[in-house]
Parts: structure tokens; C-alpha cells; sequence
């Protein structure tokens, strides 16, 4: 989740981790690779870079699940609005969950299942919360 303009964070994971991710909570089942890993699919990032790094769960994980939590974001108004964009490759289903200081639970705000066309896809999410959150 990050400011729009000038002050926009980006992550590529090529270094490591972005900072708007916990460093502590890449669960087992996440790995960061590149296409030339000899993992599988996807062999390239979204630009068809094969060297490029990018997080996918690994094999073991295949009929699992695994979660990713960012750190916790300051509240969104007029002048701080919130938009997570990123780019995905999906082999079973990927959501996206919103967790409101006050709350205990995820709500879940943008689903995708796996599609018949495997490729990379974009999406971007604008997000608007009164209360600090993780995403």
C-alpha cells in the first residue's frame, strides 16, 4: 500500500523483500526467485525477464495456502490515499484481505482464480480506511 506521486514506494524484490512487507512474516511457502529458479512456471517476470526476481509460493505449497502481511498503513484521507498495484500469476487462488486496526478478522476485498490463460495479469487496488490497516 503506498502514497500515489512523488512519494510512491515501489518493490521488485530484487534485493530483498519491499519494506511495506514483513521481513519476519514471509511464511514457510513463500520463496523469492526468478524464472531461471528450475521451480516452473512462470520462467520470467511481467516484463519477461527471466532474471528478474518475484515471490511465488513453492512447490510444497501447491495445495496449501500461505499468507503475506504488510506492515500496518497510517489512515487514508484526501491528501493520503492508499493504492496497492501489482502484478500476479495465478495456479490456484489469490485474494486480497484488508484488516482494520480495531478488527480481528480479514475482510476479503479482491479475489482471482486460477484461469485457463497462464499469464501475467495486473490489477490495482485503491483502498480507503478511517483506522491504520494491513493489507
Amino acid at each position: 500500500c503506498f502514497n500515489s506521486g512523488p512519494s510512491c514506494d515501489l518493490c521488485d524484490f530484487e534485493t530483498n523483500l519491499c519494506k511495506a512487507l514483513h521481513e519476519f512474516n514471509l511464511q514457510a511457502g513463500w520463496v523469492r526467485r526468478n524464472g531461471q529458479s528450475g521451480i516452473g512456471p512462470p520462467y520470467s517476470d511481467h516484463n519477461a525477464n527471466e532474471s528478474a526476481y518475484f515471490l511465488s509460493l513453492s512447490p510444497e505449497m501447491k495445495s496449501s495456502s500461505a499468507t503475506l502481511r504488510t506492515n500496518i498503513f497510517l489512515p487514508t484521507d484526501e491528501e493520503r490515499i492508499c493504492q496497492i498495484r501489482f502484478h500476479y500469476w495465478v495456479s490456484g487462488t489469490l485474494m486480497v484481505g484488508l484488516q482494520k486496526d480495531s478488527e480481528d478478522t480479514v475482510k476479503n476485498i479482491w479475489q482471482v482464480s486460477r484461469e485457463q490463460q497462464r499469464q501475467w495479469k495486473t490489477n490495482t487496488i485503491t483502498i480507503n480506511s478511517t483506522e491504520k490497516f494491513e493489507v
